[in-house]
């Protein structure tokens, strides 16, 4: 088969979805519409826990730093897509998608260990509420987001090192809609077990922590909650946990099926399909699981939006 060497690739080429010409202008506009509602909506909780001061507690500093990652997770994939459709390109040059690869694998990364965060936060809350502003202090908190984002970028750094070593086959179309790592090793001519090896490594590391860490979380949750004895006071617990274990259940749910279908079926295209639902659903959809569930999220909400229209 011929090759050519990694120093010699300018670029790959995006497959996207489908490559029905008709329904790429169903696509821009559905994928557009849902990029803005992510932007939106993620800014809008940002901007709701940065300006109220009710807010400035560690469960909403966690949550404004994972809506900030939701939004930078959405354009590192979704801007390239309707660009591509909208200018009848596949094309991506080879230091976008290396630069695409590891802004995915970081942001990924990261809203794993800020979920895992956020279950730490909400034991605490529950299971030692006297010692929670001691144990829950701003440099703890900032200590867990700036330790989470480093140990993502050096994940992100060692894949895309990486790759840098790899040689490419003449074949240098991705089945996908975005630069994924598992996609990019398939076209390499090179022996890929170093990177494969390091693929699930690191990504049972990274993954299995967090995960560990919220399981170990809500079990000793429940069985605090449980010791509750009036039904309104379990209630009252259970309800502060409710938003975070709706994202969690979204957030692994999508990336578990995603994880099930790359197993069961051999067509990428279906699995780029698949990849929607951990990519881009969880982003536009976890504003409204937390504004819609929370009180306090939605007064502040209602406060901004007022205040950004009386200045309009």
């Amino acid at each position: 088969m011929e090759t050519r060497n990694q120093t010699r690739v300018s670029e790959f080429f995006l497959l996207g979805l489908t490559e029905d010409r008709e329904l790429q202008p169903v696509l821009f506009g559905l994928f557009l519409s849902v990029y803005l509602v992510t932007v939106l909506g993620n800014l809008l909780i940002v901007l709701a826990v940065g300006s109220d001061a009710r807010l400035h507690t560690p469960m909403y500093f966690f949550l404004s730093n994972l809506s900030s990652t939701d939004l930078c997770l959405s354009t590192a994939t979704i801007p390239k897509m309707l660009v591509n459709i909208q200018t009848e390109s596949r094309s991506i040059s080879y230091a976008g998608c290396l630069t695409q690869i590891c802004l995915v694998l970081v942001f990924a990364v990261l809203e794993n260990f800020l979920l895992g965060a956020m279950a730490y936060d909400r034991y605490v809350a529950i299971c030692h509420p006297l010692k929670y502003t001691d144990i829950m202090n701003p440099r703890l908190c900032g200590l867990l987001v700036l330790i989470s984002l480093f140990i993502s970028i050096v994940d992100a750094l060692v894949h895309g090192l990486m790759v840098l070593r790899l040689s490419f086959c003449a074949d240098l179309e991705i089945h996908h809609f975005f630069c994924e790592l598992a996609q990019v090793l398939k076209l390499t001519c090179s022996d890929t077990l170093l990177n494969n090896i390091l693929l699930y490594l690191l990504a049972g590391l990274f993954v299995g922590v967090p995960v560990s860490g919220i399981l170990f979380s809500y079990t000793q949750i429940i069985s605090s909650v449980l010791r509750i004895p009036s039904a309104g006071g379990k209630y009252k617990a259970f309800s502060t946990c409710g938003s975070h274990l709706s994202v969690v259940s979204l957030f692994y749910g999508t990336g578990f099926g995603v994880y099930i279908s790359s197993a069961v079926t051999e067509s990428p295209r279906k699995v780029a399909v698949a990849s929607i639902m951990y990519t881009v659903v969880p982003p536009v959809l976890n504003p409204f699981i937390y504004s819609l569930r929370n009180k306090d999220m939605k007064d502040a909400l209602r406060k901004l939006i007022a205040k950004i229209t009386s200045l309009l």
